[in-house]
């Protein structure tokens, strides 16, 4: 095997911002089924390691541009924690202050990462769910007169999607066979913005959209209430609570709303929380792909979809973040700090590890 080199990326940034998307697909070599070949892109390439990365910095800009956010304006937005920190990450390069509300049942690391990036983070109680952390950052936006970014109803959250995700996804395999994209949703960027891409330019690719078996919202078929700025008013009575952080609010999102309107999907499957983190830890054990729970979930959806799959089938499954977040959750349960029985094992059994 020829020594691996690198020749750089042939230019310089002149802001993190600017190294936002063009992340790879990487082809999954061991715990695909032989009949397929399954590829993953691989979000935790952005630079605050999610593909909420794409719509912090979408909103943020298109916001700049219509003139809805000047310079010295604080900037405040509702997260499970993907958004709060790309959010953190842009408003840190940009120097806008950063409020967070975000639930206390979400991962500790969450909140310090933003805070590390320079943001304030309001935690609101457990019980209220999203829709409670939602409420909160609506309030504090038009009581203090800031900036709320919207994730869940901007038109810019799907528009960036469909102008980075969408376009590298086509360019990814252009000329070359994609007959499945699996993807999860949160705020519904994802499915409708590269779901408006592939329709129009590989309308043969089959878009499979996958949610939480016990959270399933769109499967409910009932749709939340919505104001007239598209906010939701209710928590979607279908919602229980799952470990998959980062798939589904406890409503479904106006953004989302589209996807469902428009057909944007082909297929809807639904995962367990179990399997959803079997598979994240099989990614990382057997694949080397360091990834979130949400990851996983979406990978397990895939590989249903596969076991039904012709042969010779070519699968493309979105990896919305990095593994890193998640220390705290069930995820990482039964992975200790000290040596196993194993480990001790192969400690002892040279002279320096007999010492003592």
């Amino acid at each position: 095997m020829a020594t691996r080199t690198t020749n750089g990326r042939g230019r310089r940034y002149d802001s993190i911002v600017d190294t936002v998307g063009d992340t790879p697909a990487i082809r999954i070599n061991r715990i695909a089924p032989p009949h397929v070949t399954a590829y993953v892109k691989f979000e935790a390439a952005n630079p605050a390691g999610s593909v909420k990365d794409r719509l912090a910095l979408g909103i943020i800009e298109a916001a700049e541009r219509d003139g809805r956010l000047k310079p010295g304006d604080t900037v405040v937005e509702a997260t499970s924690g993907n958004t709060g920190i790309g959010l953190a990450m842009v408003c840190a390069a940009k120097g806008y202050p950063l409020v967070v509300t975000m639930a206390e049942s979400f991962s500790v690391e969450r909140r310090r990462l933003m805070r590390f990036l320079g943001a304030k983070v309001v935690l609101t109680p457990r019980a209220e769910k999203g829709y409670g952390m939602y409420v909160k950052a609506k309030e504090l936006a038009e009581a203090n007169g800031w900036f709320l970014a919207s994730q869940f109803e901007s038109p810019a959250n799907a528009d960036i999607h469909e102008a980075t995700t969408g376009r590298e996804v086509l360019a990814d395999f252009d000329g070359e066979r994609l007959d499945y994209f699996i993807t999860g949703y949160g705020t519904g960027g994802t499915v409708t913005g590269v779901g408006r891409a592939l329709r129009r330019e590989r309308p043969d690719t089959r878009i499979i959209l996958a949610e939480p078996a016990n959270a399933a919202l769109v499967s409910s078929g009932y749709v939340n209430t919505r104001n007239e700025a598209h906010q939701a008013t209710e928590s979607h009575p279908s919602f229980q609570p799952h470990p998959i952080q980062g798939w589904t609010p406890d409503f479904i999102p106006y953004v989302l709303q589209e996807a469902m309107d428009r057909k944007l999907y082909d297929d809807l499957v639904t995962v367990p929380g179990p399997e959803g983190i079997a598979w994240t830890k099989r990614l990382a054990a057997e694949e080397g792909i360091f990834c979130g729970i949400s990851s996983g979930a979406t990978f397990a959806a895939a590989m249903k979809v596969a076991e039904a799959a012709p042969e010779g089938s070519v699968l493309l499954v979105m990896l919305p973040d990095t593994g890193e977040r998640y220390l705290s959750t069930p995820l990482f349960e039964g992975i200790g700090e000290d040596m196993t029985e194993e480990e001790l094992a192969i400690s002892r059994s040279t002279p320096s590890g007999q010492m003592g």
